[in-house]
């Protein structure tokens, strides 16, 4: 039996609502505080067998703090976070083996192979013997490294460590597996590898709760997404449900330009046409409705500011023009 076979949670009942399963991961209206500052505001998120949710939003939004409270790992203030009829973090223990957790920073041990990395996360879960040997031997195979078993991982690329560290989260056949920006720094290849190998899990019917502030990589395997910033989810449902909350069509126009682009996009915010504006390397990025109705009122509203646009492009709209329709700012690591 191969991984994906393997790792398929039993059939899960139907939805009586609307023939989706139940879900097997509810975070409910959850608040997490650090310090006295709120970074985590009641954020509601249900995941369901086979379904990839995706939490889009930059470095900083909550990201992490919301899948660390997913995972058990921390309590929230408030609110609630259940598994299948369990509640975390009181049921830890068993939610152990029903959740595989794939850090942002890399959680192996340089001095041994990767065999031996896996033995030792196979035995915190419980494995033994020739069930554990047949574990490992998926889970190479699985992520791409089972002819680099028994070499020591501080050999392996960023890449391959960013592979193993999913095979470690799915040795114990983990009904819910969540990822905090699994591919950060990895090779093209490797990058692509693991969302192969993410589709693939998903389809196979397990529950994926993922993060990124990677819009191409949301986009391209999950099937319903929720745009998070400022410690809240702004806006959740699939790609096309988001895009429909740009009402009339929106696109994206990069404006290069001479001039106080800083005073300009302040001025550009109170015209009808704007959805949104950000300053970038100098260069205006605004998200307009109609660009070819739009365009001569924000020229004209630029010249004015005493701005002299030198290059211009237009996008067709997407999750970062929806972005920037929810908050104002584009989307992108800061």
């Amino acid at each position: 039996m191969d991984l994906v076979s393997a790792v398929v949670p039993a059939e899960p009942p139907a939805h009586p609502k609307d023939g989706l399963t139940e879900p097997v991961l509810r975070i409910a209206d959850v608040v997490k505080s650090y310090a006295g500052r709120t970074v985590v505001h009641g954020v509601s998120i249900e995941i369901s067998a086979g379904e990839c949710f995706g939490l889009l939003g930059p470095n900083g939004a909550g990201k992490t703090t919301t899948i660390l409270t997913a995972c058990g790992l921390l309590g929230p203030d408030s609110g609630e976070v259940t598994l299948g009829a369990e509640r975390l973090p009181v049921a830890l223990a068993a939610a152990r083996r029903q959740i595989g957790y794939v850090p942002q920073d890399i959680a192996l041990y340089d001095d041994l192979s990767g065999r031996e990395n896996l033995i030792f996360f196979g035995n915190l879960y419980g494995l033994r013997r020739a069930a554990l040997r047949k574990r490992i031997d998926e889970a190479l195979d699985f992520v791409g490294l089972g002819d680099r078993g028994k070499d020591r991982v501080g050999t392996y690329s960023g890449g391959m460590k960013r592979r193993l560290n999913i095979a470690a989260a799915l040795l114990h056949e983990p009904a819910v597996l969540i990822l905090d920006e699994p591919t950060v720094g990895v090779d093209p290849q490797s990058r692509n590898a693991i969302l192969e190998g993410l589709h693939e899990l998903r389809v196979s019917g397990i529950a994926i709760l993922y993060t990124s502030h990677y819009m191409d990589e949301i986009e391209r395997i999950c099937n319903r997404i929720g745009i998070m910033d400022e410690g809240r989810i702004l806006a959740e449902g699939t790609r096309e449900q988001l895009m429909k909350t740009l009402g009339a069509e929106v696109e994206r126009v990069r404006l290069s330009c001479r001039g106080d682009a800083s005073r300009a996009a302040a001025h550009l915010t109170a015209l009808s046409c704007v959805v949104g504006v950000e300053v970038v390397d100098g260069a205006l990025e605004v998200a307009v409705r109609g660009a070819a109705g739009s365009l001569p009122e924000v020229l004209t509203a630029l010249a004015r500011d005493g701005v002299d646009v030198t290059a211009l492009s237009v996008d067709t709209p997407d999750l970062e023009s929806v972005f920037l329709h929810l908050t104002g700012k584009a989307l992108r690591d800061v």
